[in-house]
């Protein structure tokens, strides 16, 4: 059998000289080091001298197996999966693909790993057909494949049929809850607790479905759970109310609460890891009429948008942003209701200019998401730790640009125009329906209207509209009526007149509501000297509006409107949260 290193050379899939410099650091890195202990291959991919797919090839040739570049999904047999544990496929790195007569093809990164190869023909109980495949390849296929296979929560709740009133008054309500603490990976979790298991398959549940929120909510005869999908919540579960105690005493343990404490408000965290993604649950919990209401606040670390490119800016104005984000000094504001993805722009903008030339600070309440590279500091009110305090001490860290999660009162608003005006780039953002609102909003806040025209550079109002579907995007023709009456607006008669936009009839891949995710419509005012002018006189909202179209401002539902007629959302769902313009 030929080495490896040679199949590599002469299938051109590295040159000697890379080689032999894998060979000598592998041999220089030291006995008691972790990449002495690694094969070649994973050694080399990990300096960056070899790719995935031609260790892959490289394997093949040397086994002569066939080598899969790519795995189709949809034609994997999850029986096969059922039969064995996702910590045994994810230790081996290998997954069985499909029953063919009396032999079970299976993908394996490494066809060195005899050990593990025997032991699935064992569980099998089948001859194995062996194909290689690339290692992350591999390892995403195992995560879709055991995704798929989770535990609904309607059969987790089905477990607990068996409980009866008195079993559960038995059973002392934290025994039940700390059985586990936050799991490491819920698709490992094999815990036979029926409370557990009901919890951890709403939890698993929720990601699948990329839900931002979880609504537990409890009322005289039951309990209902509900997701928020999209920025639409939906009714999923409804719980007996005899578990409703053990069930938000498992959740609260879980976030770190007092699970004694009925009576008074709580928060709490925690952090989970379902597969290969990492959320970070926030955890409010009030009481009400009929027991305690909690609302679960999900975080995906890994489905974060941190291009303004991926952001549904157009190209006119994500030049413009981009522009704006190089100022070396004044003010940037971004506007919109409570979950109209605000912070994600920030988090975008921030992520574009992070360089280490730049030191870059934010004060939030809370923190959303970690960015590497970049100071945040969490507002902690409880310790008089305010954003106008925080404000303070930033300016003392000899920062380049500062980022304000939100300014709510005029001292916050004052030390950051301040800070604006002495040499730093500060972004923030404001409650506000429109650009031109936050523009009044400050000034009712009792800035003055100098400091306003001299620091603010531009204010980006923005919302959130639903995708749609990709798998059942069908065509949709507006009536009379709709054009001529609902749309009103100059502009759409010349630029984006054709007759047909888009909807989704429904399909398995959106559970049936026609849209799948959510892309940002925007309206940015810049301010240009009539602008300056106008704030200097304290024009009212809708002369400064007038202005700003007048000088080219695209607005909000003029926008949704380009990305209805390009196929993206739909006309209703522009009308929808464009309605309070």
């Amino acid at each position: 059998m030929k080495l490896i290193g040679q199949i590599w050379l002469e299938g051109s899939l590295m040159t000697g000289d890379q080689l032999e410099e894998g060979l000598r650091l592998q041999k220089t890195a030291g006995v008691s080091s972790q990449q002495s202990r690694m094969r070649l291959g994973e050694y080399l991919v990990q300096k960056g001298e070899l790719t995935e797919e031609a260790v892959a090839q490289g394997l093949a040739l040397q086994w002569q197996l066939p080598c899969l570049t790519m795995l189709d999904l949809g034609t994997i047999d999850p029986a096969l999966s059922r039969q064995i544990p996702i910590s045994f496929a994810k230790r081996h790195e290998l997954l069985p693909l499909a029953r063919v007569g009396k032999q079970v093809q299976v993908a394996v990164s490494d066809p060195r790993n005899i050990e593990g190869i025997d032991q699935l023909a064992l569980q099998l109980e089948s001859v194995l057909e062996i194909f290689v495949a690339p290692r992350s390849l591999l390892i995403a296929g195992i995560q879709h494949v055991y995704e798929q296979a989770g535990q609904p929560a309607e059969m987790a709740i089905a477990d607990l049929s068996y409980l009866s009133q008195d079993r559960l008054a038995q059973d002392p309500l934290k025994a039940i809850a700390e059985q586990i603490v936050a799991p490491t990976d819920l698709l490992e979790t094999a815990d036979t607790a029926p409370i557990i298991r009901m919890v951890n398959a709403m939890l698993f549940q929720a990601v699948i479905q990329r839900a931002s929120d979880i609504h537990f909510e409890p009322f005289e005869q039951e309990m209902s759970v509900r997701y928020r999908i999209d920025g639409i919540l939906h009714s999923i579960l409804t719980i007996p109310k005899r578990l409703q105690p053990a069930l938000l005493s498992r959740v609260k343990i879980m976030a770190g609460m007092d699970i004694a404490e009925k009576r008074l408000p709580q928060d709490g965290r925690m952090a989970l890891r379902i597969g290969n993604r990492h959320i970070d649950v926030r955890a409010s919990d009030v009481p009400v009429h009929h027991g305690e209401r909690l609302v679960l606040r999900l975080l995906d670390r890994s489905r974060m948008l941190l291009n303004l490119g991926e952001m549904g800016l157009s190209s006119e104005l994500l030049s413009s942003v981009s522009r704006l984000t190089q100022a070396p000094h004044g003010m940037i504001l971004v506007t919109g209701p409570t979950g109209s993805g605000k912070t994600t722009t920030l988090y975008a903008a921030l992520n574009a200019i992070n360089t280490p030339e730049k030191n870059i600070i934010t004060i939030e309440d809370p923190i959303e998401y970690q960015l590497k590279g970049i100071g945040q500091i969490q507002v902690n009110p409880k310790i008089d730790l305010t954003f106008a305090g925080g404000l303070r001490s930033m300016l003392r860290q000899d920062p380049d640009v500062m980022m304000v999660g939100e300014i709510r009162d005029v001292e916050t608003a004052q030390i950051a125009i301040h800070a604006a005006l002495t040499g730093h780039l500060v972004f923030s953002t404001l409650h506000t329906n429109d650009a031109v609102g936050a523009i009044t909003r400050l000034l009712d806040m009792g800035v003055e209207p100098f400091l306003i025209a001299s620091s603010v550079l531009a204010v980006v109002a923005q919302r959130l509209v639903r995708r749609i579907c990709p798998q059942c995007r069908i065509p949709h023709t507006l009536s009379e009526w709709e054009r001529e009456q609902r749309i009103r607006l100059p502009s759409f008669g010349s630029g984006i007149d054709a007759p047909v936009f888009y909807r989704g009839k429904g399909c398995g891949y959106c559970a049936q509501t026609g849209f799948y995710g959510r892309v940002g419509i925007f309206e940015m005012l810049s301010m240009e000297d009539e602008m300056r002018t106008g704030v200097l006189n304290k024009a009212d909202a809708s002369r400064l509006r007038q202005q700003a179209l007048k000088q080219g401002m695209i607005s909000l539902r003029e926008d949704g409107l380009r990305h209805a007629q390009a196929g993206v959302t739909t006309f209703e769902e522009v009308l929808r949260v464009t309605q309070d313009i």
